[in-house]
């Protein structure tokens, strides 16, 4: 594998070699083409239940995730030794500033992580892994994801989404017993999906194969390929001719597991970023690269729904990984609002201070709950996780930036201090701004906040389209929408007054005590939810895919309504479990609730009061370069 840390990296390659193979480079994609493969990749049932869509639909089923689910006692024993080892080595053989200052991860550290097993968690054990379950390898990142971010997207880039995920969902046995034991022995792999002009539009996916006889060429390149620059493996998103489907042509997008030492695949670039600076990310070019029949992961055209199912899962990495570095910020922020004294006593004891404190442990204890919770899911089956998942990493990627953010307003100078500068100068290294730079990349890794609301509000009013999509979407026939209308008018004639009935006040949920009026506040809520995404669908019809403030409300409430149900699931076991830590752990969750309640009620009143119509049609004016009186004197970046 051949490597060029030039700019001429960063460029679209021409495909001149195989004229005859490859498709057109750049295919011109509609907004209806990219909507048409979008939809084509999604999940269209829903096999399992899924507490959040029934959320979205008026129902709480707090018997999904009441009680809350603990992981088999056999499983925590089997995990432990690994875990262990894990955390010892993490404290005495990783040194995350030199890491940060140096830009790499000493070999030994990559080779220590090898002869733990570290790269083999899930798979398993008959392969050579770990074979240990997702609750388990939640509980490993989670270890690494408080000592350092680098570390963590090398483990898992590697496992969440890289080749070891989709080969244990979706490939043959032959696949298995050729690639999961160098997997498991620590061979790094990656994932190559993104491109310069693809990003969460797939359809204009470059990147193409072209069968030969009985070898697919791959020509393309990819971008911000995470252990890209490391990996002996790959699972590369390809186009493959397209199909005629009903006499429509059908686009299909391919997965295909590449070695990355095969003629033809080409390190061009490694990318550097604000933070996680021993990230392993790079351009990934490929010119003519033979790829064997037997390599195609799932099948042809199978490769856009193989990613979203193989996210799922995957996304929950972040989620926890937020959870820690919550944790460390709580840390950090509470040993020094304790010692550090102004105006003759210590910070903490000051409101604006406190007030943050408060706040910070109460986020944490959510989001330990939702990730949690969503691990739970995962590990025992027959759910259907999509939202859940997709929420836990919305969720908790934006409550940790906002705890991180108070982290260094709690630190001050300090907080924006490197931690190699701390030392030099006789303080602790305490590494905030360091934590800050790393975290960010959560918000955007995995789908960016914005494309997880979108993603998030599809699946909300997917039993909405199911049922009315044929009276509101455009291009249907006058018979469709007839029979549309009798379908809509026999579904809400029973389920739209239903949303306005329901007892949702004491003895209800009594068994959750002091938390029951909260859980009994999300039954409300989520039959006002459910009339709120109606009356949006109502009143915007079709244009409301593009009323995105209006849906990423939607979205935030029911959001916050999972974070309340899960955390006073979590808090009411801990209180059974231990009475004294668990009913610290009940007032907490009774804080927490209180919060989101507000939050709720805010993003209800937005739904109607707002400046969103404005606040779009300036947004198009200053696209039209109307408003550049704004950026008078300063230096004007070039064209």
């Amino acid at each position: 594998m051949k490597a060029d840390g030039g700019l001429n990296g960063l460029k679209i390659l021409h495909l001149t070699n195989m004229a005859t193979l490859a498709e057109p480079k750049k295919p011109k994609v509609s907004a209806d083409e990219a909507r048409d493969v979008a939809e084509a990749a999604r999940e269209q049932e829903w096999a399992a239940p899924s507490f959040v869509r029934d959320l979205f639909l008026g129902k709480l089923r707090m018997d999904l995730i009441h009680p809350y689910p603990e992981q088999d006692p056999d499983e925590v024993a089997r995990a432990k030794p690994f875990l262990d080892k894990l955390e010892r080595f993490l404290r005495e053989a990783v040194d995350s500033d030199r890491i940060d200052r140096e830009g790499e991860i000493p070999e030994d550290v990559i080779d220590g992580l090898r002869k733990l097993g570290a790269f083999g968690i899930k798979i398993p054990r008959e392969y050579g892994g770990l074979g240990l379950s997702q609750l388990s390898y939640m509980k490993a990142i989670e270890l690494v994801s408080s000592v350092d971010g680098s570390l963590t997207a090398l483990l898992s880039a590697h496992q969440s989404i890289g080749v070891p995920q989709p080969l244990k969902m979706f490939g043959s046995e032959a696949q298995k017993k050729k690639y999961f034991p160098r997997l498991a022995q620590g061979a790094i792999s990656a994932f190559a999906l993104t491109e310069e002009s693809v990003g969460s539009d797939p359809a204009a996916m470059e990147t193409n194969a072209i069968l030969d006889d009985d070898v697919w060429i791959l020509n393309g390149e990819k971008l911000w390929c995470t252990n890209g620059t490391k990996a002996e493996l790959l699972v590369v998103m390809a186009r493959t001719p397209s199909k005629m489907v009903n006499g429509k042509e059908k686009k299909q997008i391919t997965a295909f597991i590449i070695e990355t030492d095969w003629p033809g695949v080409e390190v061009v670039h490694r990318c550097h970023f604000m933070g996680l600076k021993a990230l392993y990310n790079g351009v990934i070019r490929f010119t003519n690269v033979r790829v064997p029949q037997e390599n195609v992961l799932w099948g042809e055209g199978r490769g856009l729904k193989l990613a979203l199912i193989t996210l799922n899962t995957g996304r929950l990495t972040l989620p926890i990984s937020s959870v820690a570095a919550g944790k460390r910020c709580l840390e950090i922020a509470r040993r020094w609002a304790a010692e550090r004294v102004q105006w003759g006593r210590p910070i903490g004891q000051h409101d604006a201070i406190a007030q943050k404190l408060g706040s910070m442990a109460a986020n944490t204890l959510a989001m330990e709950a939702v990730a949690e919770l969503c691990g739970a899911m995962a590990e025992r089956g027959g759910y259907d996780i999509r939202l859940e998942a997709a929420i836990a990493k919305l969720y908790n990627s934006e409550a940790g930036w906002r705890i991180i953010h108070d982290t260094v307003k709690i630190r001050g100078g300090r907080g924006y201090e490197n931690a190699d500068s701390l030392r030099a100068r006789g303080e602790p290294p305490v590494p905030v701004e360091r934590i800050m730079r790393d975290f960010r990349i959560n918000l955007i890794f995995e789908g960016s906040s914005e494309i997880m609301h979108l993603f998030i509000a599809r699946e909300a009013v997917d039993k909405h389209l199911q049922v009315a999509g044929d009276v509101v979407m455009p291009g249907k026939t006058a018979r469709e929408r007839l029979a549309g209308l009798v379908r809509s008018a026999g579904f809400y004639g029973w389920w739209y007054p239903s949303r306005w009935l329901g007892w949702s006040l004491w003895p209800r949920y009594a068994e959750f005590g002091r938390l029951a009026k909260h859980v009994r506040f999300v039954e409300r809520s989520c039959r006002r939810l459910a009339r709120s995404v109606f009356h949006s669908m109502i009143r915007f019809g079709p244009k409301l895919e593009l009323r995105q403030s209006v849906l990423f409300r939607l979205v935030d409430v029911a959001a916050e309504l999972f974070a309340m149900a899960a955390t006073c699931s979590r808090a009411q076991r801990l209180y059974e479990r231990d009475r004294t830590t668990g009913a610290r752990a009940v007032k907490l969750a009774d804080l927490f609730c209180k919060q989101a309640r507000r939050r709720v009620r805010s993003k209800f009143n937005g739904l109607r009061r707002n400046e969103d119509v404005p606040t779009y049609k300036f947004a198009q004016e200053i696209l039209a370069g109307e408003h550049r009186w704004l950026e008078r004197d300063i230096v004007e970046l070039p064209e």
